[in-house]
């Protein structure tokens, strides 16, 4: 992904089935459970940058001791700086002899993080402010355990505005704007509301007040809780949460939108954003793994029994596309293999754009999430070329023409030739987020291989997951790589044309900042038909007149004129590095739409290029984007009032 982008976050989560002295006994590791969030969340930073936090609860702690707690971070190194403060609070209670690292009682009852109950979170923010205070996980106390309430996520609610608004209708008064909020007060209405049944019902018959708790535990039913708070969430989501009283619970949008994976063993239950940490940190095979459905919640009381019910009714699957394209890291067997097939479908595209002259042509990749995709186009090209070889062997052979010099022609010349040409030596997104800024570093972020390409001569084919706005194509990179002076460019996307926004954890809303879209309009406007995009604007307006669930995509209209080949061929024009006295030729190639589907190989939700929403939230947001950009209003689109 050569464009700045931000996305969807981490979600980690460990819940111990056995005692602390347990671990001490078998591994001698008084913090076994910590440090696997830890291993957890480390192998899924890539997942977020902003900011990091943990969260704990203790089950069955003593009368007047906390139970539940927290830390947090927003600072650089968030996830270190988190980790490295509760260790050496820890060391500092063993060092002064008030904690007993070999008995478990002890560890759980002086360190924080010494409970049973362990989750963290690894933020990528799309909306809120970029504070430790909007870091997860979110916190709603009582003296009540059972009222206690901590939860995370992975998500966005595309209809916070409406959910709050529905807070306010039954008598509440939210002083928040933030979806996190609204989901921690939203369950926690019903978790009270659970409560406060179950304890009339017992003060009424006459229970001893010091017995009600346990009976509360005991009878909340947390799937019918899930179920009332979530009958209204239009989003994509996975949310993981703990009660004071040491239950705890993990569900999953009923689209599949966000990914939810589950590891379970007679030590542990433990669930993460993606399969391979779960496998790396539990030395676990990919089929012990096992993804919780989609609408269904994975519910673990605090005795250790666990279950997986639905809470939701049930949905087309649609799991997001750009987990496989580019969040989710490339080691995870399926989507290796996709990234893979991915690459190798642009073969042709790539073929048809150098004139099937392989023996002039240099094949990179823009580092370094499309590194996987690059192999596949490789392994692509190489087949592509022995079918050749073959076809021109056997046509010989029956010729008459077969000769030891045309065999040594067709196997030792013309095969692709891959070369790494560009360098990052930083990963920009970790410190810089203003477009100006980070526009000024990127050139000094970048850097080619000199000498691999032939000036003048070599086409060079670089492949990138995908381009989105392509500010840092045009700015930067295909300005680095016209110093090696090829004769032409061919960048690949192994991604479709993104032409319209996200609003189920992405943080790309702005319609007018997608490449793809800005090329629509300017051949729009070149062809004199201002007021075709003067209608879509009238059309959107009536669109969100219409009852939610009967909205549709009124932007689908702007790119119906235009083939996917003269989009693609105004990206070209519109990338072309200015400024520089190379004159070569540049051309943008995109993956087809059937090509990514056959690549996954599986659902995959497509509405970044297509405009088919999963949820009525989508449809919403695609037309209100549209008439901001019309107005030159920027900012979220599902941040804005209708």
């Amino acid at each position: 992904m050569s464009d700045f982008l931000k996305h969807e976050c981490g979600v980690a989560f460990v819940r111990l089935r056995k005692p602390l002295q347990h671990y001490i006994e078998k591994y001698q590791n008084p913090l076994w459970g910590f440090h696997k969030l830890f291993l957890l969340m480390e192998k899924q930073h890539n997942r977020g940058h902003d900011g990091v936090g943990i969260g704990c609860t203790k089950i069955d702690a003593p009368q007047g001791f906390p139970y539940m707690f927290r830390a947090r971070s927003a600072k650089t190194d968030s996830l270190g700086l988190v980790f490295r403060a509760q260790m050496a609070a820890y060391d500092q209670l063993v060092k002064k002899g008030r904690l007993d690292p070999k008995n478990g009682a002890s560890v759980k009852q002086h360190f924080d993080f010494g409970g049973e109950c362990l989750m963290g979170h690894l933020r990528y923010g799309t909306s809120g402010e970029f504070s430790t205070g909007s870091c997860h996980p979110y916190l709603r106390r009582s003296n009540w355990p059972t009222k206690s309430l901590m939860v995370l996520g992975n998500f966005n609610m595309t209809n916070t505005r409406e959910l709050n608004q529905l807070m306010v209708d039954r008598g509440q008064h939210p002083v928040f704007g933030t979806d996190t909020q609204t989901v921690l007060e939203e369950i926690g209405f019903h978790l009270d509301e659970a409560h406060t049944d179950i304890y009339r019902e017992m003060r009424d018959k006459g229970t001893p007040g010091a017995e009600i708790p346990a009976v509360i535990s005991a009878r909340l039913d947390i799937a019918q809780i899930i179920q009332q708070s979530a009958c209204h969430w239009d989003g994509g989501y996975t949310i993981a949460g703990q009660i004071g009283n040491g239950d705890s619970f993990v569900l999953r949008d009923p689209r599949g939108i966000r990914p939810c994976f589950l590891y379970e063993s007679d030590e542990v239950f433990a669930v993460a954003s993606e399969r391979v940490p779960l496998m790396t940190v539990f030395d676990a095979s990919s089929a012990s793994i096992r993804e919780v459905p989609p609408g269904h919640v994975l519910i673990i009381r605090r005795d250790g029994t666990a279950t997986v019910e639905p809470f939701a009714a049930p949905a087309p699957f649609s799991p997001c596309s750009f987990e496989r394209i580019y969040f989710s890291r490339g080691n995870d067997p399926g989507i290796y293999q996709e990234r893979k097939r991915l690459g190798a479908a642009l073969v042709p595209q790539v073929m048809e754009a150098i004139g099937g002259d392989l023996e002039h042509a240099v094949f990179s990749f823009i580092p370094n999430t499309a590194e996987v995709a690059y192999h596949g186009l490789m392994e692509g090209s190489r087949l592509h070329r022995r079918t050749e070889v073959k076809e021109a062997i056997l046509a010989a052979a029956q010729q008459g023409t077969l000769n030891e010099e045309l065999i040594d022609d067709l196997i030792l010349r013309n095969w692709p030739r891959g070369e790494k040409i560009l360098h990052k030596d930083i990963k920009l997104r970790t410190f810089i987020s203003q477009e100006s800024s980070r526009l000024q570093m990127a050139s000094h972020v970048y850097d080619i291989t000199y000498g691999e390409v032939n000036p003048h001569r070599d086409s060079l084919v670089v492949i990138d997951d995908s381009i989105v706005r392509g500010t840092t194509l045009k700015q930067s990179i295909l300005k680095m790589l016209t110093r090696a002076m090829p004769k032409r460019m061919v960048v690949c996307s192994t991604a479709p044309q993104i032409r319209y926004p996200d609003c189920y954890g992405i943080d790309m809303s702005e319609l007018g900042k997608f490449i793809a879209f800005a090329a629509a309009v300017a051949l729009h406007r070149r062809a004199g038909r201002q007021s075709l995009l003067d209608r879509i604007y009238d059309d959107c307006q009536a669109e969100l007149k219409l009852p939610a669930n009967e909205r549709r995509n009124r932007v689908q209209a702007v790119y119906e004129a235009f083939t996917h080949e003269e989009i693609s061929a105004e990206i070209s024009a519109m990338v072309y590095p200015e400024g520089i006295e190379w004159d070569g030729e540049v051309e943008v190639i995109f993956q087809t739409i059937d090509n990514l589907h056959a690549s996954i190989k599986g659902d995959c939700g497509d509405w970044y290029f297509t405009g088919n929403y999963p949820t009525p939230g989508g449809y919403s947001m695609v037309n209100l984007a549209y008439l901001r950009w019309y107005e030159g209003v920027g900012g979220r689109s599902y941040d804005l009032p209708l």
